[in-house]
């Protein structure tokens, strides 16, 4: 072997030697990366629940019961307060409000009833989740008793009315006239059952 061509042997070792190099560095912030992103992905759930709380957006309403104690009633004032429902992929049961929309004044205590039923042959646990729209609404639509509080265990075949008791806040923003209220419901039996 010639002196030039171990020159090149050495030349191309070095070589070797540095890409390999930067193949693991870039391997290693390839992973650093992905499991920065998956990190991030669960601290989505939380942060995002903090931002709803404090801003009142995405229409979250609060799971705890409001008090209803000396509320006074704006009668110059009428609000539309509609309902909707769906239910998630997978559940077997119907669920619609008894009564797709209602007026009410600011203050004012009202009830409305749910219907739901579990259309399948086994017993089910439902949990509904509830959505305001717009979302900056969210904060002045006060719950003060609501299925969506509790599960809902039905049997197979079986059938119920669900109520929820309600209040506008006066504070409502005077350019909001319509407040949608959205119920999810979802299956949860599986984590009931564990």
């Amino acid at each position: 072997m010639t002196n030039g061509e171990s020159q090149n042997n050495l030349s191309k070792q070095a070589q070797s030697k540095t890409h390999d190099a930067s193949v693991k560095k870039t391997v290693k912030k390839l992973m650093l990366i992905v499991f920065g992103m998956f990190g991030f992905g669960f601290a989505m759930v939380p942060l995002y629940d903090v931002f709803c709380d404090i801003t009142g957006l995405n229409g979250k309403t609060s799971n705890v019961a409001a008090s209803y104690k000396d509320v006074t009633i704006d009668t110059d004032r009428t609000i539309t307060v509609q309902f909707l429902t769906r239910t998630a992929k997978g559940i077997p049961w119907r669920f619609e409000p008894m009564i797709n929309e209602i007026k009410v004044h600011p203050g004012e205590r009202k009830t409305v009833k749910f219907y739901a039923k579990n259309e399948s042959v086994s017993d089910i646990v439902g949990q509904a989740v509830p959505s305001v729209s717009p979302g900056r609404a969210a904060v002045y639509f006060q719950k003060i008793e609501c299925f969506c509080f509790n599960n809902q265990p039905l049997k197979a075949s079986e059938d119920v009315e669900m109520g929820l008791q309600f209040y506008v806040d006066l504070d409502l923003p005077d350019d909001v006239s319509t407040i949608t209220l959205s119920y999810t419901l979802y299956d949860i039996t599986s984590s009931v059952d564990s």
